[in-house]
C-alpha cells in the first residue's frame, strides 16, 4: 500500500477555505496519509481534525509549510503535480513505481518551480475543472478504484443502504 501525501499550494484563508477543506477531505476519503498547506490556517486544522476525530481514520494535517520547494526537493519518493497542463492520468499512473508519492495540488496560480520540481506532470483531462475532482479521479486510480472500500473505524460510521441514512454513532 503506498503512502500518500498531499501538498496544497497557494491557500488562501478567506477564499480557499471550502475548496481547501473539499480537498482535504477527499484525500483522507480516498486513502491519502495527510495534507499539508502552505498557508497557516488553524480553522482549516481544527474542521479537518474534527473529521478524522468523529469518522476515524489517522489522517493528518499540517498548515504554514512555507518552504514547499525545499519539500518537494527532499521528498522521499515521486511527486506528482496535478495539471491541466500534464500527461495522461493513466500514463503516469504506470510510470510510476515509488511507494510514497507526494500529489501537489494548487489553489492559485502554480509557480513554474512545481512543474519543474515534479517527477510527473499529470492532468486528469485537459480541461479546467476542480482541483477536488483531479484530486479523487487521481487517487482512485492510484488505488486501482480501491481506495474507497478503506475502513477509518470511527465512532460515526455512515452504513451503506439504497434509501434513506442509516448512522451508526457510539457517542450517543
Amino acid at each position: 500500500m503506498r503512502e500518500i501525501w498531499v501538498l496544497r499550494l497557494g491557500h488562501r484563508p478567506a477564499r480557499d477555505k471550502r475548496v481547501t477543506t473539499h480537498v482535504a477531505l477527499a484525500a483522507r476519503a480516498f486513502g491519502a496519509k495527510g495534507i499539508l498547506v502552505t498557508t497557516k490556517d488553524p480553522e482549516l486544522e481544527r474542521t479537518v481534525r474534527g473529521v478524522v476525530g468523529r469518522f476515524g481514520g489517522d489522517f493528518e494535517i499540517r498548515t504554514g509549510v512555507e518552504k514547499w520547494k525545499e519539500f518537494m526537493r527532499q521528498f522521499d519518493g515521486e511527486v506528482v503535480h496535478l495539471t491541466m497542463y500534464g500527461i495522461h492520468v493513466d500514463d503516469a499512473i504506470s510510470r510510476m513505481s515509488s511507494e510514497k508519492v507526494l500529489v501537489v495540488v494548487g489553489a492559485d496560480k502554480v509557480p513554474p518551480e512545481a512543474y519543474q520540481l515534479a517527477t510527473f506532470n499529470v492532468a486528469v483531462g485537459n480541461q479546467p475543472h476542480s482541483e477536488v475532482a483531479a484530486l479523487a479521479v487521481f487517487l482512485d486510480r492510484l488505488a486501482g478504484g480501491g481506495g474507497l472500500r478503506k475502513e477509518f473505524r470511527g465512532r460515526v460510521r455512515i452504513l451503506p443502504c439504497e434509501r434513506g441514512k442509516r448512522v451508526e454513532d457510539d457517542s450517543e
